[in-house]
Protein backbone atom coordinates (compact mmCIF):
# COMPACT_ATOMS: atom_id res chain seq x y z
CA UNK A 1 0.00 0.00 0.00
CA UNK A 2 1.57 3.40 -1.11
CA UNK A 3 1.32 6.36 0.51
CA UNK A 4 0.02 5.00 3.48
CA UNK A 5 -2.29 7.84 5.56
CA UNK A 6 -1.57 9.11 9.19
CA UNK A 7 -3.30 7.48 11.82
CA UNK A 8 -3.86 8.54 15.01
CA UNK A 9 -4.94 5.88 17.71
CA UNK A 10 -7.12 7.21 20.50
CA UNK A 11 -7.40 4.79 23.29
CA UNK A 12 -10.34 6.07 25.62
CA UNK A 13 -10.97 4.48 28.90
CA UNK A 14 -13.24 6.16 31.81
CA UNK A 15 -12.16 5.71 35.73
CA UNK A 16 -15.56 4.82 36.42
CA UNK A 17 -17.68 2.06 35.78
CA UNK A 18 -21.09 0.79 36.64
CA UNK A 19 -21.46 -2.38 35.19
CA UNK A 20 -17.65 -3.56 36.27
CA UNK A 21 -16.14 -0.82 38.51
CA UNK A 22 -12.89 -0.81 37.63
CA UNK A 23 -13.43 -2.60 34.24
CA UNK A 24 -10.59 -0.82 32.18
CA UNK A 25 -8.02 -2.03 34.38
CA UNK A 26 -8.99 -5.56 35.06
CA UNK A 27 -7.03 -8.11 33.95
CA UNK A 28 -7.22 -11.55 31.46
CA UNK A 29 -4.17 -13.71 31.95
CA UNK A 30 -2.40 -11.27 33.15
CA UNK A 31 -3.15 -8.19 30.76
CA UNK A 32 -5.47 -5.56 31.59
CA UNK A 33 -7.62 -4.98 28.91
CA UNK A 34 -6.24 -1.22 28.27
CA UNK A 35 -2.94 -3.54 27.79
CA UNK A 36 -4.54 -5.49 25.21
CA UNK A 37 -5.97 -2.60 23.30
CA UNK A 38 -2.56 -0.52 23.65
CA UNK A 39 -0.44 -3.64 22.56
CA UNK A 40 -2.43 -4.56 19.03
CA UNK A 41 -2.43 -1.02 18.28
CA UNK A 42 1.29 -0.31 18.43
CA UNK A 43 1.85 -3.41 16.23
CA UNK A 44 -0.41 -2.29 13.49
CA UNK A 45 1.48 -1.22 10.16
CA UNK A 46 -0.52 1.98 10.10
CA UNK A 47 -0.38 3.16 13.67
CA UNK A 48 0.90 6.43 13.47
CA UNK A 49 1.03 7.36 16.90
CA UNK A 50 -1.19 5.86 19.98
CA UNK A 51 -2.59 8.34 22.34
CA UNK A 52 -4.97 7.46 25.54
CA UNK A 53 -7.95 10.26 26.68
CA UNK A 54 -8.83 9.40 29.81
CA UNK A 55 -9.82 11.19 33.21
CA UNK A 56 -7.76 8.48 35.67
CA UNK A 57 -4.32 8.50 36.56
CA UNK A 58 -4.35 4.62 37.00
CA UNK A 59 -5.36 3.99 33.30
CA UNK A 60 -3.17 6.76 32.16
CA UNK A 61 0.09 5.12 33.93
CA UNK A 62 -1.08 1.58 32.43
CA UNK A 63 -1.91 3.16 28.75
CA UNK A 64 1.56 4.82 29.55
CA UNK A 65 3.45 1.84 30.17
CA UNK A 66 2.23 0.30 27.41
CA UNK A 67 3.30 3.07 24.98
CA UNK A 68 0.50 5.20 24.46
CA UNK A 69 0.89 9.34 25.30
CA UNK A 70 -0.50 11.13 27.68
CA UNK A 71 -0.94 14.62 26.27
CA UNK A 72 -4.20 15.38 28.69
CA UNK A 73 -6.06 14.62 31.11
CA UNK A 74 -9.85 14.07 29.82
CA UNK A 75 -11.90 16.97 31.12
CA UNK A 76 -14.60 15.68 33.93
CA UNK A 77 -17.92 16.53 31.88
CA UNK A 78 -16.36 13.83 29.19
CA UNK A 79 -15.83 11.19 31.86
CA UNK A 80 -19.46 10.98 33.25
CA UNK A 81 -21.64 7.79 31.76
CA UNK A 82 -23.49 9.84 29.47
CA UNK A 83 -20.46 11.38 27.89
CA UNK A 84 -20.76 10.51 23.74
CA UNK A 85 -17.88 8.80 21.82
CA UNK A 86 -18.39 11.48 19.40
CA UNK A 87 -17.19 14.27 21.99
CA UNK A 88 -14.22 12.20 23.59
CA UNK A 89 -13.13 12.13 19.62
CA UNK A 90 -13.65 15.48 19.10
CA UNK A 91 -11.85 16.82 22.34
CA UNK A 92 -8.82 15.30 21.36
CA UNK A 93 -8.85 16.39 17.64
CA UNK A 94 -9.72 20.03 18.85
CA UNK A 95 -6.43 18.94 21.30
CA UNK A 96 -3.91 17.70 18.08
CA UNK A 97 -5.04 20.83 16.56
CA UNK A 98 -4.47 23.63 19.11
CA UNK A 99 -1.33 22.69 20.69
CA UNK A 100 0.51 20.60 17.90
CA UNK A 101 -1.10 22.41 14.63
CA UNK A 102 -1.28 19.05 13.17
CA UNK A 103 -3.97 17.05 11.60
CA UNK A 104 -4.33 13.13 10.60
CA UNK A 105 -6.06 11.34 7.59
CA UNK A 106 -8.22 9.49 10.31
CA UNK A 107 -8.41 8.51 13.89
CA UNK A 108 -8.84 5.21 15.28
CA UNK A 109 -10.88 4.73 18.46
CA UNK A 110 -9.95 2.09 20.25
CA UNK A 111 -12.28 1.16 23.79
CA UNK A 112 -10.83 -1.30 26.42
CA UNK A 113 -14.06 -3.20 26.52
CA UNK A 114 -13.49 -5.45 23.60
CA UNK A 115 -9.81 -6.53 24.09
CA UNK A 116 -9.29 -8.89 21.14
CA UNK A 117 -8.56 -7.36 18.34
CA UNK A 118 -5.46 -8.11 16.59
CA UNK A 119 -3.24 -5.82 14.86
CA UNK A 120 -4.49 -7.07 11.58
CA UNK A 121 -7.68 -6.40 11.99
CA UNK A 122 -6.70 -2.25 12.17
CA UNK A 123 -4.56 -2.81 9.24
CA UNK A 124 -7.63 -4.63 7.54
CA UNK A 125 -9.83 -1.66 8.55
CA UNK A 126 -7.33 1.03 7.33
CA UNK A 127 -7.11 -0.87 3.75
CA UNK A 128 -10.23 -0.68 3.48
CA UNK A 129 -10.67 3.13 4.49
CA UNK A 130 -8.28 3.91 2.09
CA UNK A 131 -9.42 1.75 -0.84
CA UNK A 132 -13.21 2.87 -0.42
CA UNK A 133 -12.39 6.13 0.54
CA UNK A 134 -14.45 5.97 3.36
CA UNK A 135 -15.65 8.10 6.18
CA UNK A 136 -15.87 5.47 8.62
CA UNK A 137 -15.07 1.60 8.99
CA UNK A 138 -15.93 -0.23 11.65
CA UNK A 139 -15.37 -3.95 13.56
CA UNK A 140 -18.55 -5.90 12.82
CA UNK A 141 -19.36 -9.42 13.73
CA UNK A 142 -22.23 -11.97 12.86
CA UNK A 143 -25.47 -11.28 15.04
CA UNK A 144 -26.44 -14.76 17.49
CA UNK A 145 -30.20 -14.32 15.91
CA UNK A 146 -32.15 -13.21 12.77
CA UNK A 147 -33.94 -9.88 12.51
CA UNK A 148 -36.83 -11.74 11.51
CA UNK A 149 -36.76 -13.16 15.12
CA UNK A 150 -36.36 -9.79 16.95
CA UNK A 151 -39.14 -7.27 18.42
CA UNK A 152 -40.30 -5.85 20.87
CA UNK A 153 -43.22 -7.36 23.55
CA UNK A 154 -46.05 -5.50 24.36
CA UNK A 155 -47.21 -5.02 27.70
CA UNK A 156 -49.77 -7.66 27.75
CA UNK A 157 -46.87 -9.92 26.70
CA UNK A 158 -47.91 -9.82 22.83
CA UNK A 159 -45.30 -10.48 20.58
CA UNK A 160 -47.44 -10.49 17.23
CA UNK A 161 -44.86 -8.16 15.78
CA UNK A 162 -42.08 -10.97 15.84
CA UNK A 163 -45.22 -13.47 14.28
CA UNK A 164 -45.81 -10.83 11.68
CA UNK A 165 -42.51 -10.83 10.19
CA UNK A 166 -42.11 -14.44 10.42
CA UNK A 167 -45.00 -15.04 8.57
CA UNK A 168 -43.89 -13.13 5.95
CA UNK A 169 -41.02 -15.34 4.95
CA UNK A 170 -41.12 -18.69 3.53
CA UNK A 171 -37.24 -19.58 5.52
CA UNK A 172 -38.31 -19.39 8.70
CA UNK A 173 -35.34 -21.96 10.15
CA UNK A 174 -32.63 -20.07 11.74
CA UNK A 175 -30.40 -21.90 9.25
CA UNK A 176 -32.02 -20.64 6.03
CA UNK A 177 -31.40 -16.64 7.39
CA UNK A 178 -29.22 -14.20 5.59
CA UNK A 179 -26.31 -13.70 7.19
CA UNK A 180 -27.11 -10.10 9.46
CA UNK A 181 -24.39 -8.58 11.32
CA UNK A 182 -23.83 -5.87 14.12
CA UNK A 183 -21.09 -3.90 15.50
CA UNK A 184 -18.81 -5.51 17.67
CA UNK A 185 -16.86 -2.54 19.68
CA UNK A 186 -13.60 -2.97 18.59
CA UNK A 187 -12.46 -0.42 16.50
CA UNK A 188 -13.92 2.64 15.17
CA UNK A 189 -11.65 4.30 11.99
CA UNK A 190 -13.29 7.55 11.06
CA UNK A 191 -11.52 9.95 8.49
CA UNK A 192 -10.46 13.56 9.91
CA UNK A 193 -12.23 15.56 7.90
CA UNK A 194 -15.39 13.35 7.91
CA UNK A 195 -15.30 14.03 11.53
CA UNK A 196 -14.79 17.70 11.51
CA UNK A 197 -17.36 18.08 8.58
CA UNK A 198 -20.46 15.72 10.75
CA UNK A 199 -18.97 15.88 14.02
CA UNK A 200 -20.25 12.43 14.92
CA UNK A 201 -18.82 8.90 14.14
CA UNK A 202 -22.13 7.73 12.27
CA UNK A 203 -22.83 10.28 9.66
CA UNK A 204 -22.56 9.43 6.09
CA UNK A 205 -24.31 5.62 5.25
CA UNK A 206 -22.89 5.81 1.68
CA UNK A 207 -19.07 6.20 2.98
CA UNK A 208 -19.37 3.92 5.77
CA UNK A 209 -17.95 0.56 5.78
CA UNK A 210 -17.55 -2.53 8.20
CA UNK A 211 -14.79 -5.49 8.66
CA UNK A 212 -15.93 -8.92 9.43
CA UNK A 213 -14.32 -10.30 12.81
CA UNK A 214 -15.13 -13.75 14.14
CA UNK A 215 -17.37 -14.13 17.49
CA UNK A 216 -13.99 -14.53 20.33
CA UNK A 217 -12.60 -11.87 18.78
CA UNK A 218 -15.63 -9.81 19.30
CA UNK A 219 -16.13 -10.33 22.90
CA UNK A 220 -16.94 -6.98 24.51
CA UNK A 221 -16.74 -6.95 28.36
CA UNK A 222 -19.56 -5.00 30.28
CA UNK A 223 -20.33 -7.81 33.32
CA UNK A 224 -18.07 -9.73 35.39
CA UNK A 225 -19.34 -13.17 33.59
CA UNK A 226 -18.28 -11.52 30.15
CA UNK A 227 -15.03 -10.84 31.95
CA UNK A 228 -14.55 -14.92 33.20
CA UNK A 229 -15.50 -15.96 29.58
CA UNK A 230 -12.84 -13.82 28.04
CA UNK A 231 -10.70 -15.12 30.64
CA UNK A 232 -11.67 -18.71 29.99
CA UNK A 233 -10.67 -18.16 26.13
CA UNK A 234 -7.67 -17.20 26.68
CA UNK A 235 -6.67 -19.57 29.47
CA UNK A 236 -7.70 -22.29 27.05
CA UNK A 237 -5.66 -20.96 24.16
CA UNK A 238 -9.04 -20.48 22.35
CA UNK A 239 -7.21 -17.35 20.99
CA UNK A 240 -3.74 -17.25 19.40
CA UNK A 241 -2.48 -14.73 22.19
CA UNK A 242 0.57 -14.18 20.69
CA UNK A 243 0.16 -10.14 20.07
CA UNK A 244 -0.46 -9.66 23.20
CA UNK A 245 2.05 -11.54 24.80
CA UNK A 246 4.87 -9.64 22.71
CA UNK A 247 7.08 -6.80 24.56
CA UNK A 248 6.02 -3.35 24.22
Amino acid sequence: MTNSPEILFLLVGRGGSKGLPGKNLREIGGLSLVGYKAKAARQSRYCSRLIVSSDSAEIQTEAKRHGAEVLFDRPAELATDTASSNDVVLHAMDWVETHEGRRYDAIMLLEPSSPFARPEHFDEAVELFAMRKASLVVGMRETEVASIFVGTLGEDGSIGGIVEKMLKTTAQRRQDQALEVTMNGALYLVGWDAMRKHRKIYADPSASYGIMMDRLHSIEIESAADLAYASYVIEHCMLDASPWRKSA
